[in-house]
């Protein structure tokens, strides 16, 4: 069945992910470009881009029509030094995301959005092997272990603000390629978080994402899209180079100039019954931000052409 689906994006597509960057946008121009681009929705983005404010930032969705459809944890979930500020961040978002309107519940969606997106980052070992499979090392089971304690931590601690965690495997951190996202289905109850699949990230690490979205449909709450370049990508994938770095690049693309099935997802999608929220995400260097709305309306269209 065709459950209805509404596509938004994210402050990654204006090249927002590490906040050391002198070179982001102010988060204002972020959200009016989301609403001219004619999104009515879009993530929170890293913890400490937009402030955590009801008033200033509730205003400033309001009036552009726009509502958050997720916050975000993207920060290292493996040192067990780091849960404190972990949870913290948690609760911080949380209280943020549910004080302001919520984001309409479509057919087929399984819980309401806002949700948390949880992914691990921060790892210069695996920063350098992402896509490389066969180079990337594993966590030992220990602080493997300790990961999926935190996980399971920041899921109760969203779930007791009424948010679902959806998790999201991310290249360059410690829940990327097809084998880690296999242990943590194992290891994670559906019941106490979900997934949030990244077509874009799947693929970057070598899966094909309509057998993955297959796999795990029981756990799709929540879906990412982007689109690679498979020139660049045959490239920057000789080299020894950082995920983001190979982003600014220009390995993420428009989505229908890349390499990516979308036809085939669309018709997986609408054989699972998926509805809800899917959100763009093209990340980029921001210094390289002058198409972010030609390449926001590309994508769009050519979602649009494709049943989206």
């Amino acid at each position: 069945m065709k459950n209805p689906v509404t596509v938004t994006c994210a402050p990654c597509c204006w090249g927002v992910d590490d906040l050391s960057n002198p070179h982001l946008p102010a988060w204002d121009k972020v959200l009016d470009e989301a609403a001219r681009a004619g999104f009515g929705g879009l993530e929170l983005g890293p913890y400490g881009y937009i402030p955590l404010d009801v008033a200033q930032v509730g205003g400033a969705l309001a009036a552009r029509g726009l509502s958050i459809v997720a916050g975000t944890i993207f920060d290292d979930l493996v040192d067990p030094a780091n849960r404190g500020n972990l949870l913290r961040q948690t609760d911080e978002i949380c209280a943020f995301i549910t004080a302001l309107p919520r984001p309409a519940t479509h057919p087929g969606q399984r819980f309401a959005a806002p949700y948390l997106t949880v992914m691990d980052w921060g790892h210069d070992e695996r920063d350098y092997a992402a896509g490389h499979s066969d180079r990337a090392p594993r966590l030992a089971d220990a602080a493997w272990d300790g990961m999926i304690a935190t996980i399971r931590a920041i899921a109760a601690r969203a779930a007791g603000h009424g948010v679902r965690a959806v998790i999201h495997p991310h290249a360059g951190g410690y829940i990327e390629f097809e084998d880690e996202i296999a242990r943590l289905a194992r290891d994670i109850a559906v019941e106490e978080a979900g997934f949030c699949l990244d077509t874009g990230h799947l693929a970057y690490a070598g899966m094909e994402p309509v057998t993955i979205l297959k796999t795990y449909a029981d756990r799709l709450d929540y879906l990412h899209f982007k689109d690679i370049d498979p020139a660049v990508q045959a490239d920057i994938m000789t080299r020894r180079i950082r995920f983001f770095e190979a982003c600014a690049e220009g390995v993420m693309c428009p989505i229908g100039h890349g390499c990516l099935d979308y036809r085939a997802v669309r018709a997986t999608l609408t054989a699972l019954g998926y509805g809800g929220y899917i959100t763009i995400e093209q990340e980029r260097d921001p210094q390289n931000g002058g198409s972010v709305l030609s390449d926001l309306a590309a994508s769009r269209d050519f979602l649009r052409k494709t049943g989206f």
